[in-house]
């Protein structure tokens, strides 16, 4: 944005009609960004700044003159005194802006007569082809916001007694700080919250009578002070949290030493007591039942071998007893052959020879069971069947007692394990020391458990009533209220209230440390001392300033020069037309106010030429005198310079070329 033209006519000062041209180029290859206009004090120079800011906001503009006049008033002040009623007063601004890549020129218009019938006065906007876009002026405001919002505009059109201001206090003036906020996109975040409550409200008590105001109200006061139950009850569930987290670490460390220094099994010893005597008990019952086997038929056990030779033994005598007795019943048998075959009365040879076959048959069938042997035993059959019932008694005697010395082995067994945990047992007094601790920790994780549970219930409790609460508000009075088809849009508001809050302090965080960077580069170059400061940190809440030296100690702002803090207040300022990212054109009324000549020079040489793309100074002779005059000069940094030109006895002031050399 460039301003290009100021036409005043019959305004304030400035009678008939005068045209200041603001253009800063030369031609199209040399552009200066500063023009400068000289003027004594009660000149005109302000009343110069007022009517940029009313040619641009109108009504809402922040006029030095205006304080709580309406606006009707404060028109009818600003009309000349020696105008002709007829003629009406007039300001024109000309100024230049980029749309869609394209500069657009644009005359904004402010005709009023005095004493207007309704209190306002008439706009027009003529654009590059010098027709009147009506539907232009309907929207002049919003348009205006889009380039020079009216919240930043004490940024970029300001005067010495700004700076002033801003360097003696502590904290930013409240119009800086409102500058401020619209320049972070704070100032919307905070209308658009406050808008959001304005509409809730306004929903929900559209449609309500007296009584159900009354009635409206008590749910409304009731169920904000469950919600803030509900976000208390939340922190300290939260809080108890963090420690049962805490609580449960103690507890657990707490067992852990128990049971790793012998408290569990102290604990348990009258049980592993209990266990060895059973376990005793148990070898005594063995040993008796061994005993019990040794009295019967055991003991054969240590004899195997002669228990096996008997029965080897009993089983041969007993086969030669059998086989002698059917001999004796072949040969009986044969000897009735023969005499049967003698009455038969057959050759004797052949009788012979039977008997002769008969006798060598037995013999031959015999010759393996010869009494050769000696028979000691004389064992009848049953006798053997009684030694083979013997032995395999004997075998399961031997079987079970082998079972019964694996029982007795393995009770032994037990018997020493309980008996190395008896021996790890902690001592007594430890143990009754290491039961205390751990009955301590889970009392208290236990006390911390409970009361984490009660608020939990009593937590889920609070919502059920809040939901009845909201319930209720919501169908309240016959016309309902308008909640059910509104409470989609209140719970969305809620919503983006929470979002926008957060929204803000990150925003505000994200931008005051690059301002706070800006800043700093700002004054140190202005400065030209950079050992004075190496940080500065601006508050996120008052925006004030804080100086920090190289090793992180504060710098006192007393300790400043008056010159040093007014440079500070500048740089403070063009750190935040910067941060704005906004290319608009500056003006500074007073520029150099109460400076010494070395910061005189700092601003001229340093600031001025490099403070924007155009640079409006409004400026006596003893600010930008005849060698800081001199200095812009030669550093061809001034594009146009004028002189306002003030009568006294007329009360009026001209524009003229040139300034006061």
């Amino acid at each position: 944005m460039i301003f290009l033209e100021l036409v005043l006519q019959n305004f304030g000062p400035y009678a008939d009609r005068q045209v200041i041209n603001l253009n800063p180029r030369i031609d199209d290859d040399n552009i200066r960004p500063i023009i400068l206009l000289g003027g004594m004090n009660g000149g005109g120079k302000t009343t110069l700044m007022d009517a940029i800011r009313l040619a641009l906001y109108g009504p809402r503009a922040q006029c030095s003159t205006r304080g709580n006049l309406s606006y009707n008033d404060f028109l009818n002040q600003c009309v000349n005194n020696k105008a002709d009623p007829i003629n009406k007063t007039r300001i024109e601004l000309v100024f230049e802006h980029i749309e869609d890549d394209k500069p657009i020129k644009y005359r904004i218009v402010r005709t009023w007569e005095k004493n207007p019938k309704d209190g306002k006065d008439s706009l027009g906007i003529l654009g590059d082809d010098e027709t009147w876009p009506q539907s232009l002026a309907n929207i002049w405001d919003e348009y205006i916001e889009n380039i020079l919002p009216l919240g930043i505009s004490n940024l970029f059109l300001f005067d010495g007694e700004q700076v002033k201001e801003l360097a003696e206090q502590e904290t930013p003036p409240s119009v800086v700080v409102d500058a401020i906020n619209a320049l972070l996109g704070l100032e919307l975040a905070d209308k658009l919250a406050v808008d959001l409550e304005i509409l809730v409200n306004r929903k929900k008590k559209e449609s309500a009578d007296t009584q159900d105001l009354a009635k409206l109200e008590e749910l409304e006061n009731r169920l904000r002070q469950q919600l803030e139950n509900q976000v208390a009850k939340n922190q300290e569930l939260e809080n108890l949290e963090d420690s049962l987290k805490d609580l449960q670490l103690k507890n657990e460390e707490a067992v852990n030493k128990y049971i790793a220094e012998g408290g569990k099994i102290a604990a348990e010893r009258s049980k592993l007591d209990t266990q060895k005597e059973n376990q005793v008990k148990n070898i005594e019952n063995v040993r008796q039942e061994l005993c019990e086997l040794a009295e019967d038929i055991l003991p054969l056990a240590l004899i195997p071998n002669l228990l096996s030779q008997i029965q080897t033994q009993g089983e041969k005598e007993l086969k030669f007893q059998q086989v002698q007795l059917a001999k004796d019943i072949l040969i009986s048998r044969d000897e009735r052959l023969i005499k049967l075959l003698n009455q038969l009365h057959l050759e004797l040879e052949k009788i012979n020879n039977i008997q002769t076959f008969l006798s060598e048959d037995i013999d031959n069938l015999y010759a393996g069971n010869s009494a050769t042997e000696t028979t000691w035993l004389n064992a009848d059959e049953e006798s053997l069947s009684l030694l083979d019932n013997v032995i395999y008694r004997l075998q399961a005697a031997q079987n079970n007692a082998y079972k019964k010395l694996l029982e007795l082995e393995n009770y032994q067994e037990e018997i020493l394990t309980v008996e190395r945990q008896i021996q790890t047992a902690a001592a007594p007094e430890e143990y009754l020391k290491l039961q205390k601790a751990r009955e301590k920790a889970q009392a208290e994780f236990t006390k911390a458990n409970t009361k984490v549970e009660l608020l939990n219930r009593s937590l889920t409790e609070l919502a059920t009533t809040i939901i009845q609460t909201k319930k209720e508000l919501n169908n309240y009075t016959s016309e309902n209220l308008k909640y059910q088809s509104n409470e989609h849009l209140i719970n969305a508001a809620t919503k983006v209230q929470n979002t926008l809050k957060l929204f803000r302090e990150k925003l505000t965080l994200r931008k005051l440390n690059k301002l706070e960077e800006e800043v700093k580069n700002c004054f140190l170059y202005l400065l030209h001392k950079s050992d004075l400061v190496h940080r500065i940190a601006i508050d996120a809440k008052t925006f004030g300033l804080s100086l920090y030296d190289l090793n992180g100690k504060p710098v006192p702002k007393h300790r400043l020069s008056a010159g040093e803090k007014q440079l500070l207040a500048i740089a403070f300022l063009w750190g935040l037309a910067k941060v704005s990212g906004k290319r608009l054109p500056i003006a500074i009324d007073t520029p150099l106010g109460r400076l010494d000549s070395s910061h005189r020079n700092n601003l001229v040489e340093r600031y001025f030429p490099a403070a924007s793309h155009q640079v409006i100074l409004l400026s006596t002779d003893t600010e930008i005198s005849k060698s800081e005059y001199q200095t812009l000069k030669e550093t061809e940094a001034i594009a146009r310079e004028y002189l306002l030109e003030y009568n006294s006895s007329t009360r009026e002031t001209t524009i003229k070329d040139g300034y006061f050399w």
